[in-house]
């Protein structure tokens, strides 16, 4: 009965409650392990910690397009919930959801952050985003998060959420402030949990597309590309972290499988290995190989952060022969996380 009431069905209801159920646990576990005085248990709960915050972001895609619940209702409630657990709550789920939804619409990828003209006016903060992304912090990523905090006081077009942005800021940020000042450890390993989510997510993202971005967020001019559903999978690509087995890709709720996504944006987290299967057969031809994205994210974790959609930028089946390579950048700090 409860299948029927709020779940799409009974499918639905044993595998995205599996999901949502780990996310919640694993973040509990994670924040108890990061109090205890063993070292080597607050390693392991800082790990705990960073994948129920990876499941929960993926749990926030799945509401944002409605694939949990019946109702949009429920799923908007669901991502505002799981948003406070990912650190993504200082802007509004719609406008998450909205972003998002605008990427798989226009068939781009729409923002109102120029980060590239802020780099390039800022040569001493690229340069240190530079020194520390090659020490693998995700420096680019940090700064993305700080414009989210802020969102209200930087976008005009979100003046109206600033009571709303104070609030989060306020209970999130004094949380945070009285970790740091009363469980100091706590606080470092639980932004060092926040930065491996962080990692992962855009490590995702980073080979998915082959397009810059463009701002256009709060514009409304008919796009370009829109509807064109073979451009679309021409510039999609596919990065499970393996074909042989189903189980490794739930790490990240088989958002590898982004051709499957793309051409379906109806079928849920559960069921994108088999649409993969159906489109493209087992073929590894039709992928990114994970060899190939660990390559491409320690080679390129520098080069990636301006300027790699300058010059002759391989496209299509070029771009993923490239990739397969390791011989593209790929994109950077373009989380479905933020909303700008």
């Amino acid at each position: 009965m409860a299948s029927k009431q709020f779940f799409h069905n009974d499918t639905g209801r044993r595998y995205h409650s599996g999901a949502l159920a780990y996310a919640v646990v694993m973040y509990g576990v994670g924040w108890l392990g990061l109090m205890q005085a063993s070292w080597l248990v607050n390693l392991l709960a800082t790990l705990i910690l960073a994948h129920g915050m990876i499941i929960a972001a993926y749990m926030i895609h799945e509401c944002g397009h409605n694939l949990v619940f019946r109702k949009h209702s429920h799923n908007a409630v669901l991502g505002k919930t799981l948003s406070w657990l990912c650190g993504s709550a200082y802007g509004t789920f719609e406008d998450i959801r909205y972003k998002h939804f605008r990427h798989h619409v226009d068939n781009d990828d729409v923002v109102w952050f120029d980060y590239e003209k802020m780099f390039n006016e800022r040569p001493f903060v690229l340069r240190i985003t530079q020194v520390l992304e090659w020490f693998y912090i995700p420096a680019h990523d940090l700064i993305m998060h700080s414009v989210m905090v802020f969102t209200s006081f930087l976008i005009p077009e979100r003046r109206a959420q600033r009571q709303r942005n104070l609030t989060v800021i306020g209970v999130r940020g004094g949380v945070f402030l009285a970790l740091l000042i009363f469980a100091t450890k706590v606080a470092i390993l639980y932004a060092v949990a926040y930065m491996l989510m962080m990692t992962v997510l855009r490590f995702m993202d980073s080979l998915q597309h082959d397009y810059p971005y463009s701002l256009s967020l709060f514009e409304f001019e008919k796009p370009p590309r829109k509807g064109d559903f073979e451009w679309e999978q021409e510039h999609t690509y596919s990065n499970p972290h393996t074909l042989r087995r189903d189980w490794p890709n739930w790490f990240t709720l088989n958002f590898g499988f982004h051709n499957a996504h793309h051409d379906d944006m109806s079928v849920p987290w559960y069921q994108l290995p088999g649409k993969h299967r159906a489109l493209f057969g087992s073929y590894p031809t039709a992928v990114i190989p994970l060899g190939a994205q660990l390559k491409m994210f320690h080679k390129q974790r520098v080069h990636r952060i301006v300027g790699n959609h300058d010059g002759p930028v391989p496209e299509g089946k070029e771009f993923l022969l490239a990739a397969q390579r390791a011989d593209v950048y790929g994109g950077n700090a373009a989380s479905f996380l933020t909303s700008f």
